[in-house]
């Protein structure tokens, strides 16, 4: 082998290898160890409000455990505002630091796609010049040397060139493997980035409705603790009327129904699917911060969707109960009774599409969301639009979450 041609195998080695650390330098140089930097004071920024969100959730169920009374439903609207500004900034610095992090599997998947893209190119050099020296003629390679002993270090030369090769070739497809890897990640990094995006607006919304339902509160009662007791009693009056209507109707309308054996050949599915495309949960089932915790235990899920969302039905069943309104103070709902002693109810709806007694598959629409203070159907129960959605199994409200479909 000439001189030259050494020359040329040694210095596309050095390249080779030159490459990978020069890349990785880059990688873990000046740029990512910065953002790592500010990666880690967000997440110390984070935990510090997840105490602070801690210690405004106990204040709550402090004041929670104290005596029904205005002042006190007041606090619990101030902390609980307190602590939605708190989540509300969590929220933001957690976008920022998914940001970061998004940036950080940029530069390191550009940088190993040109790693990659370089050593292919070296590595194809290395094999054409491997390829001119091993199809040289036999003859020729033997008389190209003094004696066997160069001879023979020349056929190990080659070979340690193809084991570096093999072994380069084996780096770079480790790293194509983790090149796919940290891709992968940066798609589940921007995913949670637009679900986090979601959940802030939702926040501000959510603490908008609660101090609009403080200024209601205070408005309605007029700051005086006669008013806000006789409110209540008002309000559990209006919801054990309708508590008691929808019990007897359910019951009344299941016996005619397996009397008259509707049920047969319907097919008994599982699960449910969800009433609205939102998935967004304003209150959860007996909440701790419902906002008529006071009235009642909360015995639905409350879904955000905007006014006039087309409501669909979960399952397949009988409209047991449309309950038609033409007022704000009316509550509108529809009830649909299932087979396997299940029924389900929709709430603070604004139009109802379907009658009592009709039969209803699952995805059909029923009705369209309200809840908006003031609109026709919203009943007294509400601080903004959403459904209340209930499940009921043999009468007993239940948690409809254990029922809802989670694959969505």
């Amino acid at each position: 082998m000439s001189f030259s041609q050494k020359y040329k195998i040694f210095f596309l080695i050095f390249i080779l290898f030159l490459g990978f650390f020069a890349v990785y330098k880059v990688v873990k140089g000046e740029t990512v160890d910065e953002l790592n930097k500010q990666i880690t004071d967000k997440k110390t920024k984070i935990e510090e409000l997840e105490k602070s969100i801690e210690t405004y959730k106990k204040k709550i169920e402090s004041t929670q455990a104290q005596t029904v009374s205005l002042n006190n439903q007041i606090s619990i609207l101030e902390t609980r505002m307190t602590l939605l500004e708190n989540e509300i900034e969590k929220t933001e610095i957690t976008i920022s630091k998914t940001e970061l992090e998004i940036q950080e599997l940029d530069l390191e998947i550009n940088q190993k796609e040109t790693l990659i893209s370089q050593q292919k190119q070296i590595l194809a050099e290395l094999i054409r010049t491997l390829y001119y020296e091993n199809n040289k003629k036999f003859i020729e390679i033997l008389t190209a040397y003094d004696n066997f002993s160069d001879f023979y270090n020349r056929v190990q030369y080659i070979q340690n060139i193809e084991t570096d090769m093999a072994q380069s070739a084996k780096t770079i497809r480790l790293a194509k493997e983790n090149l796919e890897e940290n891709k992968k990640e940066e798609e589940n990094k921007r995913k949670a980035y637009n679900e986090e995006k979601t959940k802030l607006e939702n926040q501000k919304i959510d603490l908008a409705e609660q101090n609009k339902y403080k200024v209601n509160l205070l408005s309605q009662t007029r700051a005086s603790e006669a008013t806000y007791q006789t409110m209540l009693k008002n309000l559990k009056s209006q919801y054990q009327q309708i508590e008691n209507e929808i019990t007897s109707i359910e019951q009344k309308v299941r016996k005619m129904l397996e009397a008259q054996n509707k049920f047969s050949g319907i097919e008994d599915e599982s699960k449910l699917s969800w009433p609205t495309d939102s998935r967004y949960i304003t209150a959860y089932f007996y909440d701790k911060n419902y906002p008529y915790r006071n009235v009642f235990e909360h015995n639905a899920v409350d879904i955000r969707a905007a006014q006039g969302t087309a409501v669909r039905a979960t399952k397949s069943g009988y409209i047991g109960r449309a309950n038609f309104c033409s007022t704000a103070s009316c509550y509108a709902y529809v009830m649909i009774i299932h087979s396997s002693g299940m029924s389900t109810v929709y709430g603070h709806l604004s139009k109802i599409s379907v009658s009592e007694g009709q039969f209803v598959t699952r995805g059909d629409i029923i009705g369209y969301s309200g809840a908006t203070p003031g609109t026709i159907g919203a009943g007294p129960f509400t601080t903004g639009p959403h459904l209340h959605f209930e499940v009921r199994i043999n009468g007993i409200p239940v948690n409809p979450l254990d029922y809802l479909i989670k694959d969505w």
